[in-house]
């Protein structure tokens, strides 16, 4: 077995990424500590990238967003949606060790408990328990049902790991600065037959890097595909002189915008928070970012969705540009006039020339209303802080409980007891409307600046047949070819 990978290893360095059946060069964007420490570095592309491709979860998503088989090869849905029975496939961790249902239940279990503490109201709350029925089943049970359970199973944080690493759909080898990954054989859960050497273009050679590297290896035809890329990298595209055709777009939804997590006089005043929010002029931000099909936002949700109704605007949102500042600059005067010059507004952003082409169009826009403003990276102490997320799920419940009361951005406490009220509602309808008017009170509290959806784009060989845009901006390494291994 380890002369088999070995040999492929080798012609994996020797193959081109522009060659149809050697192996494929991926750079993700991030470091190599997101390959090394996957889920504390979460959401990091190179974190979620090395988890779906060597820690699956029950279920994962392919390109097109549906929930596929991963760990569990199927299951059944019991008791109106309050039982979901997982049989396993044939695996083995990377020691060699059967895995089984016990294990993947504790390990499971484990992770659910960790993730309810930050997302309190999402799909998980509801889990009561999860159970090894036998040595390859498991059972999910839930107080009460969740049509988003699955959804959120296929997230990369639900990957299955044990302290030996995870099952695949890759093992991974690290060599230099680049892992290698070569696929498990799906049917018996091994790494391969000694006697039947990895065709080349099932290996993937994967390099976490900035950006720039990244965007030149790819120009230069030292790698057949780029993923991770956001708003924040988008301008470094056009004079790296990379081809438009090359570039996908995936159709995502989510969250870009500006959380407000500082606290004292000036972001405690109703009106200074809604004097953030009314005064940033959206309609300049397609220019910075010219993709086509992406729209500005002022509500927190993109849609309906499970809402019930469409979102709510903002009281301001009618009003044109000039008398939205014109309230915003009466609101710093009278603050001004109780507590002196506002300080400047500390705004996080990741690094990156489309940040500072961020920041600046925010920065002229505050200050045209008496509120000035200065960048600090993500990391640091903030009053205003950038969240860049893709939905995990598709319901007012992710996109208001990651900017409620647990997420330490500034929030109503009433609109944070509705949420919780919701996950325990007696009837749908009962759910619906307190998601409802807790979705209004968040709105109304200005504790989150919507910017618009998320940006997530990738470059593409012309090679990768089966390459999908994805809405969950989810790329699977082993479906990146019609003829998939």
């Amino acid at each position: 077995m380890a002369i088999t990978i070995a040999a492929a290893l080798l012609l994996a360095v020797g193959g081109c990424s522009d060659e149809g059946s050697g192996p494929v060069v991926v750079s993700v964007i991030g470091d190599r500590d997101d390959f090394a420490r996957p889920l504390p570095n979460l959401p990091d592309p190179a974190a979620k990238l090395i988890l779906e491709a060597t820690a699956q979860g029950l279920v994962a998503f392919d390109a097109g967003g549906d929930i596929l088989p991963a760990l569990a090869q199927r299951w059944i849905v019991q008791d109106d949606g309050r039982s979901y029975i997982f049989r396993l496939r044939r695996a083995f961790w990377e020691d060699g060790s059967r895995v089984t249902a016990p294990d993947v239940a504790r390990m499971l279990m484990a992770r659910i408990e960790m993730l309810r503490r930050m997302d309190p109201e999402g799909p998980l709350d509801a889990v009561q328990a999860v159970v090894p029925m036998t040595g390859e089943v498991i059972e999910i049970r839930l107080s009460t049902p969740r049509p988003f359970i699955l959804q959120m199973l296929a997230q990369p944080q639900m990957a299955v790991l044990s302290r030996t690493g995870g099952t695949g759909p890759y093992r991974r080898m690290a060599q230099g600065g680049q892992l290698f990954l070569t696929p498990i054989d799906r049917s018996s859960g091994d790494d391969g037959d000694e006697d039947q050497p990895i065709p080349p273009w099932q290996i993937r050679v994967v390099r976490a890097e900035r950006p720039a590297l990244a965007i030149v290896r790819f120009r230069e035809g030292d790698a057949a595909l780029v993923l991770g890329g956001r708003y924040s990298d988008l301008p470094l595209l056009v004079p790296a002189g990379i081809d438009r055709n090359d570039v996908r777009i995936d159709p995502v939804q989510g969250l870009l915008g500006l959380a407000i997590v500082g606290t004292g006089t000036l972001l405690d005043d109703d009106g200074i928070r809604a004097a953030i929010n009314m005064t940033i002029d959206r309609s300049q931000l397609p220019a910075l970012f010219p993709l086509g099909g992406w729209a500005t936002s002022e509500t927190i949700l993109p849609g309906a969705l499970d809402l019930g109704r469409d979102p709510t605007p903002p009281a301001w949102a009618s009003l044109p540009l000039g008398e939205r500042r014109a309230q915003a600059a009466a609101s710093v005067t009278r603050w001004r006039a109780d507590h002196g010059d506002p300080p400047p507004l500390r705004i996080a952003l990741p690094n990156g020339s489309g940040s500072t082409l961020l920041f600046a169009l925010i920065a002229r826009d505050l200050a045209s209303v008496g509120l000035p403003a200065r960048r600090v990276p993500m990391r640091a102490d903030a009053d205003l802080r950038l969240v860049d997320e893709v939905a995990a799920y598709d319901s007012a419940i992710w996109y208001l409980g990651r900017i409620g009361c647990p997420r330490k951005v500034h929030c109503d406490p009433q609109a944070d007891a509705q949420l919780t009220a919701a996950s325990r509602a007696a009837s749908e309808a009962e759910r619906t409307a307190r998601i409802a008017d807790a979705e209004a009170r968040m709105t109304a509290h200005n504790g989150y600046v919507p910017l618009g959806a998320p940006v997530r784009w990738s470059l593409v060989s012309r090679r990768l047949s089966g390459f999908l845009p994805s809405p969950r901006a989810r790329h699977p390494l082993n479906h990146l070819f019609r003829s998939t291994n």
